[in-house]
C-alpha cells in the first residue's frame, strides 16, 4: 500500500512540474538557511563547552566602585590574586592567571614576526582547561622559567613541517629566549580567549605584580563539586579589607570580585577589557526567530498552493472515495505526498548546504565544517526539521482535500470545494506581515551598520597609516631620523608620533589628584602621550586654549577633552592642575588646551575624561598619506623602515580599518540577518 502511496506521490510531482518546482524550491530554500541560521546558533551556544570541567570553571571579575560613578566592570583582577586565593579558599581545586604580553616581535633565526596572542600563564592552567597535545607533557610544560607552549599554527609558522620541536627556541625583542616545551592543537574557535602561544609565568621577575592596585590578568578558578557560587562570592569581600583598603579606601574606591560561569563569558558579558570580541544573546533570539519564520513560511507556500490547486485533484478525490477509499487513508496520501516533497527538497538542501557553506563561513566570520552536519544529533535533528516541514505543510491541505463529498465534486460542483479562501488569505496576510516587518528590521540594522561608518569621531581616519615601532632601550635618536624621512616623501601630508591611537591599543589609566572648586579630589583617568602634530594629523580640533608647540613647551603642559572638563565642573579650565596623588615635590600639570572629544574606543563606549601629555618621540606612528598614490607612498614608507629599522619587520595598518575592526562581529551579524531577510521575502513571493 505505502509502495503504491509513492508512485502516486512521484506522479502527482511529475504531473505538475512547475507547481512542484515551486514547492521544492520554496522548501529547499527554507530548510537550507534554516539549516546554516540553526548551526551558527549552535556554535554562540557551544563557547568554552569543550572543557571537560566546563561547568565548574569561573572568571573571577573586578567590580570597581568610584564616588560619583557608576560601577564599573572588569574582566581583568590583580596579579597577587590568584595565589591568595589558592592559599584561603578551599572551595577552589585550581586557579590560573592569563596575561597578554602585548604585541612582541619574536624569531627563528630568519623567522621574524609580530604575535599579539601570547599570555603569561601559571603551569597549572592545562588542570583547568582542555588542550590536545601533539608534544610534551601537561605536567611539565610551563614549570620551568622560560618555558613556551605554541599552538600548532604557531609552531608550523616558525618551524615549518618539522617533526619535531621539542627543546628548539624562539626568541623575543626584548633578548629574552624560550625553550618549546610543548605543542598543541590550536585553542577551539568557540573560545571566549584564544592564544597561539603561552609562557611560563615564572619567566618574569620574581617582584613582578605583587602589587595590588593594578589589573591585568584574567584569573580562572576551577571549583570543587558542590561548591555554592554565590556564599564563594560572599566569602571573597574580605579580601579588599585584607589587602585593597589600604590602597583604596583613602580615595573612596571600593572593590570586590565576582564569579562568572565561563560558558555564559561569550553571550551574556558585559565586563570591559574582553580579550576577544563578544557574541550577543539578542542576535540568538533574533536568528531563532528568523529561522522558525523561514521555515514556517516555506511550509505556508506548500500548505496555500495545495488548497488552492483543490479543484485539480477533487475529481481524483472523488473516484478514490466511490472506490472505497477511506479518508484516512487519503489523509495518508496527501501526507506521504508533503513527505516525499521535503524529503527531496531536503536532498537538494545538503548539496546546497556543501556548495554554500565557504561562504556562509566568510560571511559569518565561523568555521562550520560540513562534517558537523553530520554527526548524528545534528542529522536527527535534520531529520526532525524535514519531517517537521512535511507534517506542517501537509496536514491541512491532507485534511481538507480528504473532506470533499464525492457526489458533490463528481457533479463537478466545486462551488463549496473550491478552497477556503479566508485560510488561504489569512495565511498569505501573516506570510507578507512577517516578510514586512523583517524588511522594516533589515532597514534599521542598515541604517545602524551605516551610522557606525558614517558618524562624525571627532577626528579623521581616512588615508592614516599606523606603524609601531618595538624596540628596548633609547629609541628617540631612530624615531626621530625616521620621521624626518617620511616628512621627505611626497605622497605624505603629516607625521606624527603618540603612544596610543583612536581603535588600537588601550590607553594607560592612572590615577591622578583634579582640582576642582572645592581643592582636589582622586580619580582615575585614560592618559597617554603625543607630540605637537598629533592633533593636525588625524584631524582633531582645540575648542579652548592652544595645542602643543613642540620642544620649547613646558612639561607642565597637558591638553585635555570636552568629557575631562565636563566632568569635573571646570567653567574656565585654562590652567587648571593635575598632580600625581602623594607627590610632595610641588610638581603638577596644568591644563593650556581643551581637544573637541573623539572616540578613542568604539562608539558603544561614552567618551571618557582623558588626558594627553606631551612627549615629541613615541613608538606609534600616524602618517596622513595623499590618496593620489598611496600604493608609491607605502613603497617609499618601507624604504625608510628598512633603512632606519632593518632588524623589525615592516608591518602596517590603516586608522580605518583598525577602528572598524571594533565593529566587525556586529558587520558580520547584521549582513546575516539582511541576506537571510530578503531569502524570508523571496519565499513569501513564491
Amino acid at each position: 500500500m505505502i509502495k503504491n502511496l509513492l508512485l502516486v506521490a512521484l506522479r502527482n510531482l511529475k504531473k505538475d512540474k512547475w507547481y512542484s518546482l515551486i514547492n521544492i524550491t520554496g522548501l529547499t530554500i527554507g530548510i537550507t538557511f534554516s539549516l546554516f541560521l540553526a548551526l551558527y546558533i549552535m556554535s554562540e551556544l557551544s563557547y568554552d563547552r569543550y572543557n571537560i570541567n566546563a561547568q565548574r570553571i569561573y572568571r573571577v571579575v573586578s567590580f570597581i566602585k568610584e564616588p560619583e560613578r557608576d560601577l564599573s566592570h572588569n574582566a581583568a583582577t590583580q596579579f597577587p590574586l590568584v595565589p591568595e586565593i589558592l592559599k584561603d579558599y578551599p572551595e577552589v581545586q585550581e586557579a590560573v592567571r592569563l596575561s597578554g604580553t602585548g604585541r612582541t616581535l619574536y624569531s627563528n633565526r630568519t623567522r621574524r614576526f609580530y604575535e599579539d596572542k601570547v599570555f603569561n600563564s601559571d603551569s597549572n592552567i592545562f588542570k583547568v582547561f582542555t588542550y590536545q597535545f601533539i608534544e610534551g607533557s601537561p605536567q611539565r610544560a610551563l614549570v620551568e622559567p622560560n618555558s613556551m607552549v605554541l599552538t600548532e599554527s604557531l609552531a608550523e609558522k616558525y618551524f615549518g613541517a618539522t617533526r619535531s620541536i621539542m627543546g628548539k627556541t624562539l626568541k623575543n625583542d626584548n633578548g629574552d629566549v624560550y625553550k618549546i616545551t610543548a605543542v598543541i592543537k590550536d585553542v577551539p574557535e568557540n573560545s571566549h580567549i584564544k592564544f597561539s602561544a603561552l609562557i611560563s609565568i615564572s619567566s618574569l621577575p620574581k617582584n613582578y605584580g605583587n602589587n595590588w592596585g593594578g589589573f591585568g590578568p584574567y584569573s580562572y578558578v576551577l571549583l570543587r563539586p558542590g561548591t555554592n557560587v554565590k556564599a564563594l562570592e560572599k566569602k571573597m569581600l574580605s579580601l579588599y579589607d585584607k589587602y585593597m583598603a589600604p590602597i583604596f579606601a583613602q580615595y573612596n574606591i571600593k572593590i570586590h570580585y565576582g564569579l562568572q560561569p565561563i560558558t555564559a563569558i561569550h553571550l551574556h558579558s558585559d565586563m570591559v577589557n574582553e580579550p576577544e570580541q563578544l557574541g550577543s544573546m539578542s542576535y540568538i533570539y533574533i536568528f531563532s526567530a528568523v529561522a522558525v519564520f523561514m521555515l514556517l513560511i516555506a511550509c505556508i507556500n506548500y500548505m496555500n498552493l495545495t488548497t488552492a490547486r483543490s479543484a485539480r485533484r477533487a475529481r481524483e478525490i472523488g473516484v478514490r472515495k466511490v472506490t472505497g477509499s477511506s479518508r484516512s487513508l487519503l489523509v495518508l496520501q496527501f501526507l506521504l505526498e508533503s513527505l516525499f516533497t521535503s524529503f527531496i527538497a531536503f536532498v537538494f538542501s545538503i548539496v546546497l548546504f556543501y556548495l554554500l557553506l565557504p561562504t556562509f563561513n566568510l560571511l559569518s566570520g565561523k568555521s562550520l565544517e560540513f562534517s558537523t552536519l553530520l554527526r548524528p544529533v545534528n542529522m536527527v535533528t535534520l531529520v526532525c526539521i524535514v519531517l517537521l516541514a512535511g507534517l506542517l505543510g501537509g496536514i491541512y491541505p491532507a485534511l481538507y482535500l480528504s473532506k470533499f463529498n464525492p457526489a458533490t465534486v463528481l457533479k463537478g460542483n466545486l462551488a463549496k470545494s473550491s478552497g477556503n479562501v479566508v485560510l488561504r488569505r489569512t495565511l498569505v496576510i501573516f506570510q507578507f506581515s512577517v516578510s514586512m516587518i523583517m524588511l522594516i528590521c533589515t532597514m534599521i540594522v542598515y541604517g545602524q551598520l551605516q551610522f557606525l561608518k558614517q558618524k562624525d569621531l571627532g577626528f579623521n581616519k581616512d588615508q592614516v597609516m599606523a606603524l609601531t615601532v618595538n624596540l628596548n632601550g633609547n629609541v628617540s635618536g631612530r624615531i626621530e631620523a625616521f620621521v624626518n624621512d617620511l616628512k621627505k616623501i611626497p605622497e605624505i601630508r603629516k607625521v606624527s608620533t603618540s603612544q596610543a591611537m583612536p581603535g588600537g591599543e588601550r590607553n594607560s589609566f592612572n590615577l591622578f589628584s583634579i582640582q576642582i572648586k572645592d581643592g582636589f579630589t582622586q580619580k582615575g583617568v585614560g592618559n597617554y602621550a603625543i607630540d605637537e602634530n598629533y592633533l593636525g594629523t588625524l584631524g582633531m580640533k582645540i575648542n579652548q586654549g592652544r595645542n602643543f608647540t613642540g620642544l620649547s613647551d613646558t612639561p607642565r603642559s597637558i591638553l585635555v577633552n570636552e568629557a575631562m572638563v565636563k566632568e569635573y565642573g571646570w567653567d574656565q579650565p585654562i590652567g587648571k592642575k593635575i598632580e600625581y596623588p602623594g607627590d610632595t615635590s610641588g610638581f603638577y600639570f596644568e591644563v593650556v588646551g581643551v581637544v573637541k572629544d573623539f572616540n578613542q574606543a568604539a562608539l558603544y563606549n561614552p567618551v571618557a575624561p582623558l588626558i594627553m601629555f606631551y612627549s615629541p618621540d613615541n613608538n606609534g606612528i600616524a602618517i596622513k598619506l595623499e590618496t593620489k598614490n598611496i600604493p608609491a607612498a607605502i613603497g617609499s614608507i618601507e624604504k625608510s623602515w628598512k633603512t632606519n629599522f632593518p632588524d623589525i619587520p615592516f608591518s602596517y595598518s590603516f586608522l580605518d580599518q583598525q577602528f572598524d575592526s571594533q565593529y566587525t562581529a556586529d558587520q558580520k551579524r547584521g549582513k546575516i540577518f539582511m541576506l537571510f531577510s530578503i531569502l524570508t521575502v523571496m519565499i513569501t513571493c513564491l
